[in-house]
């Protein structure tokens, strides 16, 4: 792996670090950024609620809430339609939570995926009307591209509201309200990289906005920030920039979900070994919370996760939680085992191909997106991974740092059943006599997409270099206000130059090691390294380290530690 450090202008960060009274490594941080001034520095540092956006300037929101007003005035039949991952998910439990309040309780359904497919499809449309034609289906996080589907709703005189925000690969479809800012608002407007939950929030802000200056009782009694805790697990697991609103909210969210009472997501904290009080963060979101969340849809049914969160009964929510837990520990040994026979494909022919495409029609579709994932890491190229649903092969796609899926799917479009997503992950679908074609084009694609027909590296890009004397309390208290970390405010990664280990590093586990790091000062710093065994750190010779910094917790203490990303001589 390259090692990788921009230059950066030292007079611009040492005005920032003396304007605002931080260290030189935070005001670096702050400049890679692209933020130059105090004004920006403390907007950023410390965002605040207050500071969103009106929500009617997002194109049709205000036709959209207007819409739903006639709904709940009219007493019509509502349908909330969903998606299976945890920002389809907590966009619907939101949605749902809100109406019920006023007393609306809509149904909401989710497509079953292993029989209906991805989002607006005809077979899951058909479960919608079969319980009885509703007048307004609002549909969350998916229906950009779903025209064929919305005429077959506006056809039997069903309303239809979508709050989604995939890319359109097409004309959005006719005759429905879309509120969905890639489409209409710009690439330049704090809440164009809103996941579908963030635009629930926006919807029901700006139906409370409305209701309330109307005088409605309801409406007031209604705290928005109670729900943030939904917010921020959809917001975070959907990997959208942590820029913007989506800062705002998720910033606001995380600290919601440490107080939260909702007793759904308090089962999901006990099963994910999170204790209530403490901090939640980006990771336990992504790594804990999330993967359980999704588990569900992906083998089972999308329903459970959001039953559980509409839910006010403890043990009602932690037999569901429960039943997560062990869908994902089902989906952890199902992902295993395609990974082995995916790395074994890779590894017997596929080596040279600038984009791979590996399908098997026995593997599970529902976990090939974390495979490809995983893939797509290990051999540093885009990467499909499909299996069979039925008459067709079914998958996901991930990319790498510099390719765009989307630009390297588009000549390919013509072999596919349907395909959507966003430029590091999609979904498609084709027809498996199809896939050596598919092969050959995607593997042209990624080369025509190429920088200079080379094929990027796997790099290693060095926030900030500095001494471990810069390491401390201090330090930490910064990096603080500037988490949340996630893509479009990625976690630093700092560099130690020259530093030597005076003991041992002490495995444990399998293939990790401790160290410690003395700070200059006589005070060691510890560090862990994880799965590194082939390569542990060398004592009493001087060596480059990269780092990331975090707080450790364990049995009631807080100590700081390093988690070593990468050494070199």
């Amino acid at each position: 792996m390259r090692w990788n450090s921009s230059s950066v202008n030292d007079a611009e960060v040492g005005v920032l670090s003396a304007r605002l009274g931080i260290s030189q490594p935070t005001a670096t941080i702050l400049w890679r950024l692209g933020i130059r001034t105090k004004e920006e520095a403390e907007t950023f540092l410390d965002p605040k609620l207050r500071s969103l956006e009106d929500p009617f300037l997002i194109t049709h929101l205000e036709k959209a809430v207007l819409r739903l007003r006639q709904a709940m005035a009219r007493e019509e039949k509502i349908v909330v339609f969903g998606d299976y991952d945890v920002d389809g998910v907590t966009s619907t439990a939101f949605l749902v939570s809100i109406l019920n309040v006023f007393g609306i309780h809509p149904r909401f359904i989710v497509p079953r995926r292993l029989e209906e497919g991805y989002g607006l499809s005809l077979a899951a449309l058909e479960r919608v009307l079969d319980g009885g034609k509703p007048d307004l289906l609002i549909a969350v996080d998916c229906g950009t591209n779903s025209h064929v589907e919305v005429a077959h709703l506006r056809e039997r005189g069903v309303d239809v509201i979508i709050l989604d925000h995939h890319v359109s690969k097409s004309n959005h479809p006719a005759d429905c309200i879309l509120v969905n800012p890639h489409v209409f608002d710009g690439d330049d407007r704090p809440w164009t990289d809103l996941c579908t939950v963030g635009l629930v929030f926006k919807f029901i802000h700006g139906l409370l906005k409305q209701l309330r200056a109307d005088g409605d009782g309801v409406a007031e009694q209604i705290q928005l920030k109670d729900y943030l805790d939904f917010v921020a697990l959809g917001t975070i697991a959907d990997l959208v920039p942590l820029r913007g609103e989506n800062r705002i909210l998720a910033r606001a969210g995380l600290s919601r979900l440490r107080e939260t009472l909702r007793p759904g997501i308090n089962a999901l904290f006990e099963v994910s070994k999170i204790k209530l009080g403490e901090d939640v963060t980006p990771w336990d979101i992504s790594f804990r919370l999330g993967p359980r969340i999704n588990a569900s849809g992906r083998l089972n049914d999308a329903t459970v996760p959001i039953d559980m969160l509409l839910s006010t009964d403890w043990k009602s929510c932690l037999g569901s939680a429960r039943m997560l837990d062990d869908f994902n520990r089902e989906r952890q040994e199902i992902e295993r085992s395609i990974c082995l026979q995916a790395e074994e494909m890779v590894e017997n022919g596929m080596r040279d191909s600038a984009g791979l495409v590996l399908f098997n029609s026995e593997w599970h579709p529902g976990v090939v997106g974390i495979v490809a994932s995983r893939i797509s890491q290990k051999y540093y190229r885009p990467t499909l991974v499909l299996g069979a649903e039925g008459a067709l092969a079914k998958g996901s796609g991930r990319s790498i740092a510099g390719m765009n899926l989307v630009e390297i799917l588009t000549p390919c479009t013509h072999l596919l059943s349907h395909w959507g997503g966003h430029p590091m992950a999609v979904g498609i679908a084709l027809s498996p006599t199809r896939m050596d074609m598919l092969r050959t084009l995607f593997a042209e694609s990624v080369l025509r997409l190429a920088k200079g027909g080379t094929m990027p590296e796997p790099m290693l890009d060095i926030t900030c270099w500095m001494q471990p004397k810069d390491i401390g309390a201090r330090l930490m208290d910064e990096l603080d206000r500037l988490s949340p970390f996630g893509q479009g405010n990625p976690e630093p990664i700092f560099g130690l130059k020259g530093v030597c280990l005076r003991q041992s590093p002490q495995p444990f586990g399998v293939g990790n090691f401790r160290f410690n790091l003395d700070n200059g000062a006589n005070h060691p710093i510890s560090g862990v390294a994880w799965k590194k065994g082939e390569k542990v750190l060398p004592t009493g010779r001087p060596v480059d380290l990269a780092v990331k910094l975090a707080w450790n917790f364990w049995n009631d203490r807080k100590t700081l530690q390093m988690t070593l990303v990468d050494w070199r001589e």
